[in-house]
């Protein structure tokens, strides 16, 4: 009965902490002008899926589900690990030198995941400006767009792809290209 007590008081914290969320982002969204009614909002927290719009939260699990589908435990066919699917060399440059170890630790992933996307932007922050609002093969190139090619081929790939107008496309071992990841994201 305790047991079954405690479980029901942290459904209850969690879903006023989810609750609260829904309403700053809708608060959010207001503020950016974006329409948001009592339906969409309920329907949102019924259904289980909360709007996260434009955030850093929104990229990251976007990348993550697209990776591994979420799980921190993740290893692919070409040894690629955890939630977003690092490769050894990348995590060797963030400073990661246990694999087995980040594989464990979510919250070392999502640091390394943090570090990665701060480095890719700042190795790519001129083309960021260059290129945000262009369209490059039908696709309007959007920062998290650049971004995300960045964390999927390199930010050395996708500056080649930026600066020749798409010409010059590299893709995964698994047949993904930046054109799809600028899609995308």
């Amino acid at each position: 009965m305790k047991r079954f007590l405690i479980f029901l008081v942290l459904i209850a914290i969690s879903s006023s902490k989810a609750i609260a969320q829904g309403c700053s982002q809708c608060k959010l969204m207001a503020e950016q002008g974006v329409g948001v009614d009592d339906t969409t909002f309920a329907s949102n927290i019924n259904s289980g899926i909360l709007y996260l719009g434009n955030t850093y939260v929104a990229f990251k699990e976007a990348i993550a589900f697209k990776e591994s589908q979420g799980n921190y435990k993740a290893i692919n066919t070409l040894g690629y690990l955890g939630k977003y699917q690092f490769g050894v060399t990348t995590l060797d440059l963030l400073g990661i030198k246990n694999p087995n170890l980040f594989l464990k630790n979510p919250a070392l992933q999502e640091k390394a995941f943090l570090a990665n996307a701060k480095r890719n932007k700042w190795v790519l922050r001129r083309d960021i400006k260059r290129f945000v609002g262009k369209k490059i093969d039908g696709i309007r190139i959007t920062e998290s767009g650049i971004l995300a090619a960045a964390h999927l081929a390199g930010p050395g790939n996708v500056k080649r792809y930026l600066r020749s107008y798409g010409a010059i496309d590299s893709e995964d071992a698994y047949g993904t290209d930046i054109l799809s990841y600028m899609h995308k994201f």
